[in-house]
């Protein structure tokens, strides 16, 4: 199969089975967008959708972040995990409003240079929001790149530049098409071509597929291991911040102490919140989330 007739066949495939999601809607615009593959991040889309759709009631422009403060996109970011990805948002948005009046840009160097952006995120909003030619390459579309058109039943955990390179030669040349393929790639391995139970019957390459005509099975473990979480330093982060993200103001140490019982752990897991920009200290034996009030001394969290 040459390879502008792999992206029109999942791409019409695509156009009448894609999901009714509220970052496909035609008027969707370039911020939305932004904020829907922040969120989407290692979090499935079931509970994105609550979240996307209160944060941009709240803020439906970057400016309307921008005027806020880093708590607040904590706050509301609620328990979607990874809270840091709220920052980098809030960030974002003060960078937009900054260098580019308020509108995401649309120049692949420029998203680039965000805050938190890297290559997946810039691309995607580039081909999603703008229509541009850009090989827009997640776990699912890395899947279905390198069994359709290599015969492999796995792509392995992590995005290579041949990744980059194997997707982009499969893209039509006309920026609008290409866009429109390189969602119908990523649908296609999100609802179809799935890493344990792929619907082979039901896909539109199937005829084609290298990876079906090689007879392999799909790999019967996952490609990476699930990352255990109860008594970890990511659950204790998370009542942490839990406490912090529900008070109205500073939460004295001694209200923090109470969430975990082992001292180190807990310690050690504040300290990492402050680290990573999501706590700072309020006064000499209290916290609060970042920017939820006038700047406060670094406190020594050593002891």
């Amino acid at each position: 199969m040459t390879e502008p007739n792999f992206a029109t066949l999942v791409s019409r495939w695509y156009e009448e089975n894609a999901r009714d999601l509220p970052w496909r809607k035609p008027d969707v615009g370039p911020w939305a967008i932004l904020v829907s593959e922040v969120m989407l991040q290692q979090t499935p889309v079931v509970r994105v959708l609550p979240a996307f759709d209160a944060w941009l009631a709240r803020w439906p422009v970057p400016a309307a972040l921008a005027q806020e403060s880093p708590a607040e996109a904590i706050r509301m970011w609620g328990r979607l995990g990874y809270p840091r990805r709220a920052v980098r948002l809030y960030e974002c948005a003060v960078a937009i409003v900054e260098r580019h009046g308020g509108e995401v840009p649309d120049r692949l160097d420029q998203l680039l240079a965000l805050p938190g952006v890297g290559t997946y995120t810039a691309r995607a909003v580039a081909a999603f929001a703008y229509g541009q030619r850009h090989p827009v390459v997640d776990t699912n579309v890395r899947r279905v790149v390198c069994r359709a058109v290599a015969g492999q039943p796995d792509a392995g955990p992590t995005t290579r530049p041949a990744d980059l390179v194997a997707t982009e030669e499969l893209l039509p040349l006309e920026p609008a098409a290409a866009a429109l393929a390189s969602a119908a790639f990523m649908e296609l391995g999100a609802v179809i071509c799935t890493a344990r139970t792929p619907h082979c019957a039901r896909c539109p390459v199937e005829s084609s597929c290298a990876w079906r005509a090689s007879g392999q099975e799909a790999p019967a473990g996952p490609t990476r291991r699930p990352q255990r979480y109860a008594g970890t330093d990511r659950q204790v982060r998370g009542l942490l911040l839990g406490m912090l993200r529900e008070a109205t103001g500073p939460v004295p140490q001694q209200r923090l102490d109470q969430v975990w019982t082992d001292d180190v752990q807990r310690a050690r897991a504040l300290a990492g919140l402050v680290q990573d920009g999501l706590v700072e200290p309020a006064g000499a034996d209290a916290f609060r989330l970042v920017g939820d009030g006038p700047p406060q001394p670094v406190a020594d969290l050593t002891h």
